[in-house]
C-alpha cells in the first residue's frame, strides 16, 4: 500500500497529534498521505487518490466513514482512540507496527454487508439511507407500544406490539441487537437478524434470514381513533417520523464495507476481550 488517506475524529485526537504523527511517518517512508478534511466537498476524488483509509476515532467514526466511503470500494483500517473500539481493530500502541505491515502489504480484508432502508409514505418514497450496523423502527412518544407488521419477501411473518424492531447486519449483531436479546452472528456471513424490542409477548424471538431477503416493516394501527407514531434510525442516526400505514423496506445494500485486518486475532478472541461474557 502506497497511498493513504486519514479520516479523524478531531474530538478524540487533540490538536490532530496522532493524525499528523502518522502522516509524517508515512511521508518519511516515501508514501502519499492525504487528509479527508482537505477533500470535504469531493469525497469521490479523495477515494480515487488512495489505496486505503485510516480511520482514527472509535466505532462511531468508523461507521461514519463506512457510510461515506464504502460506495467507492475503499478498504478501511480502524485505529481506536475511544473506549471499547470493537470495530476499530488497532490500538494506539500498535499504530507504528501496523503502518509497517500496511506498507509491506501484510494484511487481509474482511467484507461486511451493509443495509439499505427505504421509507414509503402513502406509496411514495420519502427517504433512503444505508447502515453498517442496523436499521431500527421504534416507538415515538412516551409509554406507548407501536404495532409493527413484519413481512419477508411480502409474506406476513409476524405482528409485534413492541417498543420497536431491529434489523441488524452480522457486524451490528454485537450492538443494540445483542442488548435486546438477539444472537451474535459471525461478521462475514451474509445474514440479517430481526429482533423485536421489548415485545408484549411471551413467544416473540429473534429471527435470522438470508441476506437475499427483502424485509418490510409496516406501521400498524392499534387504536381506532389515533395514528401510530414511530421513528426510523440508521446506525443510531434519526431518519424521519413514521405513522400508521408507512412502510420501511430493508435489503442488503449494493455496497459493502471492506475492513483491513492486520493482527492475527480472530473474531472469537475479539469477542471475549472486548465484550466479555457474551
Amino acid at each position: 500500500m502506497n497511498r493513504f488517506g486519514i479520516l479523524t475524529n478531531v474530538e478524540k485526537d487533540t490538536n490532530m497529534e496522532t493524525t499528523l504523527g502518522i502522516r509524517r511517518y508515512l511521508e518519511n517512508k516515501g508514501k502519499v498521505c492525504l487528509l479527508a478534511d482537505e477533500y470535504e466537498n469531493d469525497k469521490k476524488s479523495f477515494a480515487g487518490e488512495i489505496d486505503g483509509l485510516l480511520v482514527l476515532g472509535g466505532d462511531g467514526t468508523l461507521i461514519r466513514a463506512a457510510r461515506e466511503f464504502a460506495r467507492y470500494d475503499v478498504p478501511m483500517l480502524g485505529i481506536n482512540l475511544g473506549t471499547l473500539g470493537y470495530l476499530t481493530s488497532v490500538e494506539k500502541d500498535e499504530i507504528w507496527t501496523c503502518m509497517d505491515a500496511l506498507m509491506a502489504d501484510e494484511f487481509s480484508i474482511e467484507k461486511r454487508i451493509m443495509l439499505s432502508g427505504t421509507v414509503y409514505h402513502q406509496g411514495k418514497e420519502v427517504m433512503s439511507s444505508e447502515a453498517v450496523n442496523d436499521v431500527i423502527v421504534s416507538r415515538s412518544g412516551f409509554s406507548k407500544l407501536v404495532e409493527l407488521r413484519l413481512y419477508v419477501n411480502d409474506e406476513l411473518l409476524d405482528i409485534y406490539a413492541a417498543d420497536g424492531v431491529i434489523v441488524s447486519t452480522p457486524t451490528g449483531s454485537t450492538g443494540y441487537n445483542l442488548a435486546a436479546g438477539g444472537p451474535v452472528v459471525y461478521p462475514e456471513t451474509e445474514l440479517l437478524v430481526i429482533t423485536p424490542i421489548c415485545p408484549h409477548s411471551l413467544t416473540a424471538r429473534s429471527i435470522v434470514v438470508s441476506g437475499r431477503e427483502k424485509i418490510t416493516i409496516e406501521i400498524g394501527k392499534r387504536r381506532k381513533d389515533q395514528l401510530e407514531e414511530a421513528l426510523i434510525s440508521y446506525d443510531g442516526q434519526a431518519g424521519v417520523q413514521l405513522e400508521t400505514s408507512d412502510r420501511v423496506e430493508i435489503r442488503t445494500a449494493a455496497g459493502a464495507v471492506r475492513l483491513i485486518k492486520i493482527k492475527n486475532k480472530n473474531f472469537y478472541q475479539v469477542l471475549r476481550s472486548k465484550i466479555g461474557n457474551v
